[in-house]
């Protein structure tokens, strides 16, 4: 399997394209703000091919570039029922310097939109888990990969980060269902699972699972 990830914009939201190797189809992963440059650096050095665009969340920080890209390329925007309007309509996002900012931001309508639902999703020769994880955003959600060598590995989005989770001050935002998520859903993946979060590095559930005080 091949990963190649970066940060992206004023809030540094990191970017995903997720193969099963290099000169095959992708998936783009949170394509926010600033980030296109970034993915076709990575899809012209590994001779990739986008065939989705998948979203964490509805946030600007994370989906600001995928109705461009989805449009360049012809392919759809993955994203839960939840936060579909996200992609779209004038909301508040992430902001700015001060965290307890929010900023009010718009973008085009993605050409075509697929709503995601809990369970397996197969794409770019990929097995996609998609787990429900509401809190951060009624419908974020986490996407998870098993390589052929039997690595596992999980997308969180502003769901989990290594050492805190994410803010639940934003509209849509809940702290009992984002403490639900991490409980039934987050706690639940096995310890080896390699975390690629939505901001900053990566870590492993059991690494969070022992020292993230808000797992314990």
């Amino acid at each position: 399997m091949l990963v190649v990830g970066f940060p992206a914009g004023d809030l540094a939201a990191n970017c995903y394209l997720v193969a099963a190797g290099p000169g095959r189809e992708c998936v783009v992963v949170d394509p926010g703000e600033g980030a296109g440059d970034g993915v076709a650096r990575a899809l012209r050095e590994h001779d990739l091919t986008p065939a989705a665009v998948l979203a964490t969340h509805g946030h600007h920080d994370h989906v600001a570039t995928a109705a461009l890209l989805a449009g360049e390329h012809s392919v759809t925007v993955h994203i839960r029922q939840e936060d579909r309007h996200l992609l779209t309509d004038p909301a508040p996002a992430p902001g700015r310097g001060d965290p307890g900012t929010a900023i009010t931001v718009t973008s085009p309508q993605p050409p075509s939109v697929e709503l995601l639902r809990e369970g397996p999703l197969e794409l770019a020769g990929l097995r996609i888990e998609v787990l429900h994880t509401p809190g951060h955003t009624p419908g974020s959600v986490i996407f998870g990969f098993r390589s052929e060598e039997g690595g596992r590995l999980a997308l969180t989005g502003d769901t989990l980060f290594a050492g805190s989770v994410g803010r639940t001050d934003l509209p849509g935002g809940d702290p009992a269902a984002l403490a639900e998520s991490l409980r039934t859903t987050v706690l639940a993946l096995p310890g080896d699972t390699v975390v690629l979060p939505g901001h900053g590095g990566s870590t492993t559930i059991g690494r969070e699972r022992a020292g993230n005080p808000f797992l314990t």
